[in-house]
């Protein structure tokens, strides 16, 4: 073992000499330069074969495909070049083949299916072109494919491995629909397809992945309403369906999935409204649902969620108030209701521990404080288009940490108040225009040094 040491210069090609060599692992050498000489196929009983994170270059020599008892392949990280060569299948006892994050050309040989012993495939971050194998169907003992960031085609139906895992597809250029075939793959915990080009509905199957704990699909072409048998994965922690033209309602059965922690639906076409039962979701950390035609109310029961860091319902047709149980979300850092039709006063108290509020573009009225002005860790203020909030507050601010204050929009009259000069912090944004201010730019002005 010479992993994680300085070694430099090219691995010499007396290697080959080694016969009785079962495991090379050479890793985090960065100076460890040069092709992998032909002669490591003499190597006959290697084993392990670990080169990951050095500046070893070039493409993996076809001669690997004598090397029948290697079990694991990790050169990741690497300076890898070229094609995978097609005698890879030759490694009938090829368990990992870890070649992440290098730079590898071609498409992955078909004869990748011959290894049935393989458990993790990760080629994610290479120069790869062509479509996703069917013969991976063969490997029936996979537990973990990344191809992230390569391919084209469609998701093959033959991927009906039950023993996997994890399926990694992101940021490919994969088409067609979620085959309804993968839900046979009942041992899934995550299923990660985002940033495709993928259409049609997501399969009503896909309750039957009871394993589920992440499914990413957001940024693809995806319709169709949200399916109610997602309501059956009832480990899910994390489900992420924004950036597609989903439409319908948010079934109230997915706020039985009481795991929860990230629900993002951000910029489809869902309608309806945001249901009670989402007070269920009490693990519930990120969740934002902006950009959709969502009207009705801010649901109470929102203040049932005391893990909730992250809110974002901007950009809806919301009505009503705020209400005033959002002071139970006592960990919320992020709060953006912005381009509503929401109305009323804000609520006497909001949580102590919001950085982030952005209330523009709504109907509501009402003073500012003390509500806002008593928010010691706000960083961030937009309050565009809401005149009666400073002309009617008593404009006593202590939001010492405030960077960015907008209150473009207003129609103020009169001179430009007082206290915006008693803000240390400024130092992003402070948006007066749009107004009908008059008067001299203040003198304190003067202490806002950034």
């Amino acid at each position: 073992m010479l992993f994680d040491n300085q070694l430099s210069g090219e691995i010499p090609k007396s290697i080959g000499k080694l016969s009785n060599l079962e495991a090379l692992r050479a890793g985090g050498n960065q100076n460890l330069k040069g092709e992998l000489p032909l002669e490591i196929g003499n190597c006959t009983n290697l084993a392990v074969l670990g080169l990951a994170e050095t500046g070893i270059s070039g493409s993996l020599p076809s001669s690997i495909g004598r090397l029948k008892r290697l079990q694991t392949i990790a050169i990741y990280t690497s300076l890898l070049s070229g094609p995978i060569p097609e005698e890879i299948g030759d490694c009938t006892e090829l368990q990992n083949l870890y070649l992440y994050q290098n730079s590898i050309t071609g498409s992955i040989p078909r004869r990748i299916g011959e290894l049935r012993k393989l458990q993790s495939l990760l080629l994610w971050q290479n120069s790869l072109v062509g479509t996703i194998p069917a013969e991976l169907g063969s490997c029936r003992d996979l537990r973990v494919i990344d191809l992230s960031e390569n391919l084209t085609g469609s998701i093959p139906t033959a991927l009906e491995v039950f023993k996997l895992e994890e399926l990694q597809l992101s940021v490919n250029q994969l088409s067609g629909t979620i085959p309804s075939e993968i839900t046979n793959c009942t041992a899934l915990t995550h299923l990660e397809v985002d940033n495709n080009e993928i259409t049609g509905e997501i399969p009503v199957q896909i309750g039957k992945l009871t394993s589920l704990n992440l499914f990413f699909a957001w940024k693809n072409n995806l319709i169709g309403n949200i399916p109610e048998s997602l309501s059956e994965c009832e480990n899910l922690q994390a489900l992420d369906l924004s950036y597609n033209q989903l439409f319908g309602p948010v079934p109230r059965q997915i706020f039985a999935l009481t795991n929860l922690t990230k629900l993002l639906l951000i910029s489809n076409n869902l309608t309806g409204f945001i249901p009670p039962d989402i007070g269920n979701c009490t693990n519930l950390y990120r969740f934002r649902i902006s950009g959709n035609r969502l009207g009705g109310t801010v649901p109470s029961e929102i203040g049932n969620l005391k893990s909730l860091n992250f809110l974002d319902m901007s950009n809806n047709r919301l009505v009503g108030g705020i209400p005033p149980s959002i002071s139970g979300c006592e960990n919320l850092e992020f709060l953006d209701l912005h381009s509503n039709a929401l109305t009323g006063p804000l609520p006497d108290t909001l949580p102590k521990s919001l950085q982030f509020v952005d209330i523009s573009d709504n109907r509501l009225t009402g003073p500012l404080s003390p509500t806002i002005g008593s928010l010691t860790e706000l960083t961030k203020l937009n309050l565009r288009k809401k005149p009666t909030f400073w002309q009617n507050s008593s404009r006593e601010m202590s939001c010492n940490r405030l960077q960015l204050l907008d209150l473009g929009n207003n129609g103020f009259s009169g001179d430009i108040p007082k206290e915006l000069g008693q803000l240390p912090s400024l130092e992003i944004s402070l948006n007066l225009s749009c107004n009908q201010l008059t008067g001299e730019i203040l003198l304190s002005f003067r202490t806002l040094t950034n």
